[in-house]
């Protein structure tokens, strides 16, 4: 895995994977206590808590379905192979066994187990991974666990957000804040110019709840003890100035992107053909535009479903479906609401007039 890159935006342990010289894997527990009781347990504690602590009702509901992801990693190094180890976290999303994490905390592995709230500990293989959206299903030969409750409701900025992980391997560690900013992306700039994490880190929920290395995967929780999002990312303070910037991959892509990995292990994945950036000041003024925010398109490709829309070099982009577009962030969370095969409105800005052209959606090559 390329850690340089990530490195100052992915939370996780396995970014800084210690390479372990001559170290052998240690055996997991294969114990078949079931979690059932755990939850059982969890939702007779929160109901001993009292209602002016939301955050502590919270952890009592979740946090037996946050789970510790556990790493191993071989990699090629002039010392010759070499084992490394590092974790993540998991949010439990079937009681028959599947949990979500992130792509980044998996990537590479050649061995995964799962440490789960009641103290087993189990292998697990990886279903699938989807890099465009930062999602990754494990699963466990195992039943009975206390799956999550993930959140339908549309998010307001300023409400109670519970992040749950294993931050550094510190298992079940609790923060708190609000929900800061939704819809947040990544300037690539801050990627360190990787192509799959600037389209990965989109659509984002931000928070200031603190989220450090090994809350990749966990929980993000509102007051009613629903997930509202896969913790994926934070922002050093040494690397803006500013503390507690976290963000999460929002429930519902989670979701959809987890069925879809369980049902066939692999994503479809929507594709417009445009290369895009974010329209600025100057291009706006210069093309007497009466917007100055949108996805200004530099290029189209050949035989793409833009093209046969009728999208051109120079176009805004401005509306996708229902979604205002005013970023290239934006158009690529938007996309995230349908199917290859899916037809929606596209509207632009060209020559100073608005359109609307109809967009039959092409799947991503590979």
């Amino acid at each position: 895995m390329d850690t340089k890159s990530r490195a100052s935006s992915l939370a996780y342990v396995a970014a800084v994977v210690l390479l372990l010289v001559g170290c052998s894997a240690e055996g997991t527990g294969t114990q078949q206590e079931r979690a059932v009781p755990a939850a059982q347990s969890s939702a007779e504690a929160s109901s001993r808590i009292p209602e002016d602590e939301p955050v502590a009702r919270v952890a009592a509901e979740v946090g037996p379905s946050v789970v510790q992801v556990n790493v191993e990693v071989t990699q090629q190094t002039p010392l010759g192979r070499q084992r490394g180890e590092g974790l993540g976290s998991g949010v439990i999303y079937r009681e028959d066994g599947y949990v979500i994490t992130n792509n980044h905390v998996v990537e590479g592995a050649s061995a995964v187990s799962v440490s789960f709230a009641d103290g087993t500990t189990e292998r697990a293989e990886v279903v699938g991974a989807d890099p465009n959206t930062e999602i990754a299903v494990l699963r466990v030969d195992r039943d009975g666990f206390p799956a999550a409750s993930f959140s339908e409701n549309e998010l307001l900025v300023g409400q109670l957000a519970v992040a749950i992980g294993s931050p550094s391997g510190f298992e079940a560690t609790v923060t708190s804040g609000v929900v800061s900013a939704v819809g947040r992306e990544f300037p690539p700039e801050l990627t360190g110019g990787d192509p799959e994490a600037t389209r990965a880190l989109v659509d984002l929920v931000q928070t200031d709840a603190a989220i450090s290395p090994g809350n990749s995967g966990g929980a993000l929780a509102d007051r009613d003890g629903e997930v509202i999002g896969i913790n994926v990312a934070y922002l050093p303070p040494s690397e803006t100035g500013a503390v507690n910037l976290g963000f999460a991959i929002p429930a519902d892509t989670a979701g959809s992107i987890a069925d879809q990995l369980i049902e066939t292990g692999e994503v479809s994945t929507p594709y417009l053909g445009v290369i895009t950036q974010d329209l600025s000041q100057e291009d706006a003024e210069r093309f007497g535009l009466p917007t100055d925010s949108g996805a200004l398109v530099e290029r189209v490709e050949p035989g793409s479903a833009a093209a046969e829309a009728g999208v051109r070099r120079g176009d805004v982009i401005i509306v996708l479906g229902d979604s205002e577009i005013q970023s290239y962030g934006d158009l690529l969370g938007a996309l995230r609401d349908y199917q290859p095969g899916d037809t929606a409105p596209l509207t632009v800005f060209r020559g100073g007039d608005e359109r609307t052209l109809d967009v039959t959606l092409g799947e991503r090559p590979e």
